[in-house]
């Protein structure tokens, strides 16, 4: 008898254990940081330093250039007869351009009016069902229907990576700390979104969200740096330490994967999956063209409508796109895409079209 009681309560216990390990894992809800927030634009602050910086040597070196060549079109003896001279003659001609130069300015200050200086210096945003464009974005979306698949494709532009940003669901950086992508997306203003890497399900992995460190603990998955000048990368998380490479510039740092594309070509077989992940499944993915020029491709799956991708032809398509580096992220019922206030896509929850909670988004703002 006693016997019995002793493999009923250790199988009551191994029960409750259980359990407890996957609400832990899935459910229960631990806060690390609240306000996580916190954007570190010092990295594009030194870009622009460098860039002034170059710009001024480029200047200065021209200058010196046309200097010489000017003295080298002068006779030595022209040279000695204009030495004393010389200072006089540039001073006046310096003076008289300037003085041409502000009454042509004074001029045209005159012939301007309010209503001309308000219209040049207006912002124009342009936006519609399927692009939008002001003077930093430029987005457009495209829908394809490829391997039986509804593919959501966002054709990003922009004048710096700073329009490329992250956030987490409702600020805080924890556990199990989910939103709606669309949810996230609205709080934070965003033009378009996707979901992240839900990065709230692991304990490992790096965590680097607008020039901020998180995470610093590396994990054994591909590891997507985008930098601040407009660049991307797939990485091992060995190679560097999450601080440096922050201080390398490293933007956004994402760890879910694998690699899709590196060097324009797929990295990715025929059987290679996420986990125990079934070969045709909603997906999505980030890539690059070129610098600053990014790709945002949400797949659908799971319907009799779509049937979803395999990684190998997730990475197929995106090459197919012109992409040079690509990058998978969360997929299955976390893949949605967002764009101007609306859900573009369908998302699949337990079998109905429905958003999950996700831990974060990658959203252009």
């Amino acid at each position: 008898m006693k016997k019995y009681l002793w493999a009923g309560c250790f199988g009551l216990a191994l029960t409750a254990f259980t359990a407890y390990i996957s609400l832990d894992t899935f459910v229960l809800r631990s806060t690390y940081q609240t306000n996580a927030d916190t954007i570190n634009t010092t990295m594009f602050e030194s870009l622009k330093e460098s860039a002034d910086a170059s710009q001024g040597m480029t200047e200065e070196n021209s200058a010196d250039s046309e200097l010489t060549a000017a003295d080298g079109g002068t006779s030595d003896d022209e040279t000695r007869d204009t030495v004393t001279n010389g200072r006089q003659r540039s001073s006046d001609g310096q003076s008289n351009s300037r003085r041409h130069s502000r009454s042509t300015a004074a001029d045209d200050e005159d012939d301007s009016s309010p209503e001309t200086s308000a219209a040049e210096t207006e912002t124009e945003t342009v936006s519609s069902d399927s692009s939008y464009r002001d003077e930093n974005i430029s987005i457009t979306l495209t829908e394809y229907y490829q391997n039986d698949t509804k593919i959501y494709v966002a054709d990003v532009q922009l004048t710096s990576a700073e329009y490329l940003k992250t956030a987490f669901a409702d600020d805080t950086y924890g556990k199990n700390v989910t939103d709606k992508t669309s949810s996230i997306a609205a709080s934070n203003n965003a033009i378009l979104a996707v979901n992240g890497d839900y990065y709230g399900a692991r304990e490992r992995g790096y965590v680097i969200r607008n020039g901020v460190v998180y995470r610093d603990t590396p994990s054994d998955s591909d590891l997507l740096c985008i930098y601040a000048n407009g660049t991307m990368k797939v990485m091992s998380q060995s190679e560097y330490t999450a601080d440096e490479l922050v201080g390398q510039g490293v933007w956004q740092a994402l760890a879910f994967g694998p690699g899709l594309v590196e060097n324009g070509s797929v990295t990715v077989s025929e059987n290679d999956e996420v986990g125990k992940a079934m070969a045709s499944n909603p997906r999505t993915a980030i890539g690059i063209v070129s610098e600053n020029h990014y790709l945002f491709v949400v797949s659908d799956g799971r319907t009799s409508e779509s049937a979803g991708l395999s990684l190998y032809q997730l990475a197929q398509f995106m090459k197919s796109l012109g992409a040079e580096t690509a990058y998978n992220l969360d997929g299955g019922g976390s893949s949605t895409m967002y764009f101007n206030g609306q859900v573009i896509n369908n998302p699949t929850t337990s079998g109905r079209i429905k958003e999950r909670g996700v831990s974060d988004i990658v959203y252009i703002g």
